[in-house]
């Protein structure tokens, strides 16, 4: 199964909207794994004006996936997702 990194922080309005539509996502299969930037200093470094951020991990190699607009459907993500993963 793929796994996805989520980058996130707490109180991030953005990062929980994503959030809730990937729980609601059920026609792709990935593990997610979230990361709150706020507990790591390169994290913070890297992504503090960027998240959220999802990133593919492929061969221990983590690959930064574009960003999903915050009005796209739960059906789109899907679509988005699945051609990532594939």
């Amino acid at each position: 199964m793929k796994q996805i990194i989520f980058y996130t922080k707490p109180g991030c309005h953005l990062c929980e909207g994503l959030a809730e539509k990937l729980a609601q996502v059920t026609q792709v299969e990935f593990q997610l794994e979230m990361r709150d930037i706020t507990i790591n200093p390169q994290w913070f470094t890297r992504y503090q004006y960027e998240i959220p951020v999802l990133c593919l991990l492929e061969n221990g190699q983590e690959k930064e996936l574009p960003r999903f607009p915050p009005r796209m459907t739960v059906a789109k993500l899907e679509e988005k997702l699945a051609g990532y993963l594939a």
